[in-house]
């Protein structure tokens, strides 16, 4: 039985790039062939609507009506709102807690799961089952369950459970200070599982040839973590601090089902005050407007995350 020849890609001679039958191959060079197709299809999903935001951040349009003339008054007054500063300090300190609880608490799990692992424990397979059930909930269902469970009437879950201790009704929702803490601590209960997974991966992804001679040579548990585990950890540690970054600055709808952003303004965070702009007020453009600097705060966390973290990873 005769066997053809394996197919050989031709040369051009004049460029020195190799050419199959259908085009240029992969390793010609030049990547633009192979990248158009996926740029466009990002063009047509992210880049199209944030320009057609931008456009309607100069327009007079509301939710009821198109627009009918090009101006930058919706600009210039959300930037005078008074309303404005607050949102963007309650935004900042919803943030960065979570962020970094977020990434405390999924590190610490995700480490757990993994020594259990290697010690052979029962239960583990459940445990991570049990936190990622968090993640899955919807957003409005998360802000509901903690609801019932901020009650504040002393049959409520939490208060009954503190007053066995002997510690009286916790004002959780209706108090300014703490209920922007409720709001935390709902987010960090559904968004934790997130973290978790991206620090479980790259754990798993360490060879454990590593630990082996770091206890050969008599390491502390805490010297392991601190030489070895974080500094391995560092990149993944840079691309999910980006994630939960930008996750958290766009988190409303458990808030909205959990306190409405109240009391007053406590935990109206920029992304709820960006809904309630355009449904209740009807603000089409000024709702634009506040999703442009959404937008223009996310790039930047990302960008200053990223280059603070990404540089030593």
């Amino acid at each position: 039985m005769l066997l053809s020849p394996p197919h050989k890609p031709l040369t051009n001679g004049s460029e020195g790039t190799s050419v199959t039958k259908r085009g240029p191959a992969p390793a010609d060079g030049r990547p633009w062939p192979w990248l158009v197709p996926a740029v466009a299809i990002l063009a047509v999903f992210y880049a199209v609507p944030v320009l057609d935001v931008f456009r309607l951040a100069f327009s007079d349009a509301t939710l009821i009506r198109p627009p009918t003339s090009w101006t930058a008054a919706p600009i210039r007054a959300l930037l005078g709102n008074p309303a404005l500063p607050e949102v963007l300090v309650t935004t900042f300190v919803f943030t960065a807690v979570n962020v970094v609880a977020l990434q405390a608490f999924g590190l610490a799990i995700a480490l757990t799961l993994v020594r259990g692992e290697a010690r052979g424990l029962r239960g583990m397979t459940t445990f991570r089952t049990l936190v990622l059930a968090a993640w899955v909930v919807p957003g409005i269902a998360n802000g509901l369950i903690w609801q019932m469970l901020f009650d504040e009437a002393p049959y409520g879950t939490l208060n009954s459970l503190l007053g066995f201790v002997g510690i009286g009704p916790v004002a959780w929702l209706s108090d300014p200070g703490m209920a922007l803490v409720s709001a935390v601590i709902a987010n960090l209960w559904q968004g934790t599982a997130f973290s978790m997974i991206v620090f479980y991966a790259a754990r798993k992804a360490i060879d454990p040839v590593i630990y082996e001679v770091a206890a050969l040579d008599g390491a502390s548990p805490w010297r392991t973590f601190r030489s070895i585990t974080l500094p391995l950890l560092r990149t993944a540690i840079a691309v999910n601090t980006v994630l939960v970054a930008v996750q958290t600055l766009n988190t409303f709808d458990s808030i909205l089902a959990l306190t409405g952003g109240g009391p007053g303004r406590a935990t109206e965070v920029l992304a709820l005050f960006t809904f309630n702009t355009v449904f209740y007020n009807l603000d089409l453009a000024g709702g634009s407007v506040l999703a442009l600097i959404m937008f223009a705060v996310a790039m930047a966390l990302a960008t200053v995350i990223h280059g603070w973290l990404g540089r030593t990873a």
